[in-house]
């Protein structure tokens, strides 16, 4: 039988992609990988095997790989004492050293050739794995939606609806369709090597025009974005980020039609309008 296992099982992509995992393929052949185990034991059934998955530990991580056929490798967060590639090299090499056959990869939507800094360590970590000589899926997956949860929430309470991307497009979905996908893609028997997950490509002019209140929509300036936030007294360095992401979507990072995601899916994604009330709706 193929055992599967999920690295970075607490976080909400992993949580949804093993809930999948438990409809899709035998419980007892899903293993949970988590730098939290006991967190990982009150999550999931007895049935799933919960073992230590911190990406900064090797030595860990080869032994917790051992015995595992198709591994679903959940990118970790940037900005940690380790780095990212780092952490994704320890990953890799565990995962070829334990004898996994497969390593399906959440990646950056068309990272071949996203220009987006946040996009670099998802190439480097596809490199690493076409090195590895493992077989492989790349799950380019483009932007949750729960990522403008600020922004939409604020236009519910009749704030301005504020962005800086222009007519800049992005594939909107939510992130459980993204992960419901990945566990879909790890059980299949013939997979192909790139996927390119994204929703319909739309501006923050069409998001704000489908969510239901009263508010004004503000195109700013990247320049007028950042001292606005400044003036409002937000961090140095968060404002960074936000500029950043507007840049990137400005520059046509997340633009671009692929049907990848509803056909793995077997179904339409949800409607935006109902994605946003999911989004209002979260806890």
């Amino acid at each position: 039988m193929t055992t599967y296992a999920v690295t970075g099982s607490t976080g909400h992509f992993g949580q949804n992609a093993i809930k999948q995992l438990l409809k899709l393929a035998p419980n007892d052949q899903i293993i949970a990988l988590a730098r939290n185990t006991k967190k990982a034991e009150e999550l999931f059934p007895k049935e799933v095997r919960i073992l230590p998955g911190d990406y900064t530990n090797p030595q860990q991580l080869e032994e917790s790989l051992t015995g595992v056929d198709k591994l679903l490798f959940v990118s970790s967060q940037p900005g940690g004492l380790v780095t990212r590639q780092v952490q994704h090299q320890n990953i890799v090499t565990a995962a070829k050293n334990a004898g996994v056959k497969y390593i399906a990869y959440t990646s950056f939507y068309h990272a071949d050739r996203a220009t987006a800094p946040l996009a670099d360590d998802h190439k480097a970590t596809e490199k690493m794995i076409k090195n590895s000589g493992l077989k492989y899926s790349f799950l380019r997956n483009n932007w949750y939606l729960e990522n403008d949860a600020d922004k939409i929430k604020a236009a519910v309470n009749h704030q301005d609806f504020v962005y800086a991307a222009g007519d800049g497009r992005v594939g909107w979905a939510l992130e459980d369709e993204y992960s419901e996908a990945a566990a879909r893609v790890l059980v299949m028997k013939d997979t192909k090597e790139i996927y390119e997950f994204a929703g319909k490509p739309r501006t923050y002019q069409e998001l704000a025009q489908n969510i239901a209140s009263k508010f004004k929509i503000v195109s700013l300036s990247i320049e007028d974005l950042r001292h606005a936030l400044k003036d409002s007294g937000m961090d140095e360095a968060v404002i960074e980020i936000v500029v950043s992401i507007q840049e990137l979507i400005r520059d046509g990072n997340l633009d671009g039609d692929s049907d990848d995601l509803p056909n793995v899916l077997g179904r339409p994604l949800t409607a935006l309008p109902e994605a946003i009330k999911s989004v209002i709706n979260e806890k």
